[in-house]
């Protein structure tokens, strides 16, 4: 296991096209790039950021749900299509960054008289989507979210029926903010677990960074090793979760130590 920090991290603080330099600065040599909105989508903002990587290590790529994604559902031939132009874009900006994987929201729970748990629907459809991935090398990892499709622990396994390709991304946050015990979704995910974003939270149940509260990291590790995880342990917080820049530093090395003694 390697630890990291996502870009998302960083929002309002500092932009994508000035992470690497920054994370070389912190010494940081793993994250996820959390592409902002449309523009940072195309394959040309890719190619800027990749002249800045240097050694950095890309292990996958986000984007703002809201954007295209529940689109690639739909079932209008021009919402469909327009979608999946968008799905390209971001495949082959993960491609040039070398990412092996895009974390996925997919479908926003948004109206409440949609049948969300229609996976013979939504299977088939992710079963698309996981396709265009491969054509870029790239993995599809659906990431467990209290507002998206995968806001409860069964969901993975209904969607696995129909994909047997598809990963999960395990986000301890999202998890406590829905309501269940992220050993749920871990043991759910089991072996398809991809990468995974941490945070921590205080006493009073504030978030903050990895380190700085209450939650076990220990026992986390230890049940990813027992999944056999040997994937990206990457600090996702808020930026309003941490004061000076300098302190995802000290996450990141707090994250490194605990992962070298557990190794």
């Amino acid at each position: 296991m390697r630890a990291g920090i996502s870009t998302a991290s960083l929002f309002l603080r500092k932009n994508n096209e000035e992470c690497f330099s920054l994370f070389r600065e912190l010494c940081v040599d793993c994250t996820e790039v959390f592409f902002t909105s449309f523009c940072e989508y195309f394959p040309s903002f890719a190619s800027s950021m990749v002249k800045e990587q240097g050694d950095i290590f890309v292990n996958s790529v986000h984007t703002l749900t809201t954007n295209f994604e529940p689109q690639l559902y739909a079932v209008h031939p021009k919402i469909e299509k327009d979608s999946f132009d968008w799905l390209d874009k971001v495949l082959r900006s993960a491609q040039i960054l070398g990412a092996k994987y895009y974390t996925f929201h997919g479908v926003a729970r948004i109206k409440r008289s949609s049948a969300y748990n229609d996976f013979k629907l939504y299977g088939p459809r992710t079963q698309k989507i996981i396709e265009v991935c491969k054509r870029y090398g790239v993995s599809l990892a659906y990431e467990n979210v209290e507002w998206s499709l995968y806001n409860h622990p069964g969901v993975f396994t209904s969607l696995k029926e129909y994909c047997p390709d598809l990963k999960g991304v395990l986000d301890i946050k999202q998890a406590r903010i829905s309501g269940y015990d992220y050993r749920e979704y871990l043991t759910e995910m089991g072996g398809s677990i991809a990468h995974v974003h941490v945070s921590d939270v205080r006493a009073d149940g504030k978030m903050c960074l990895p380190g700085k509260g209450t939650f076990d990291f220990g026992e986390l590790i230890d049940r990813l090793q027992d999944v056999g995880f040997d994937g990206c342990v990457l600090i996702e917080a808020y930026a309003k979760d941490y004061g000076d820049i300098l302190e995802l530093k000290e996450s990141y090395e707090f994250l490194q130590e605990l992962l070298y003694k557990k190794s």
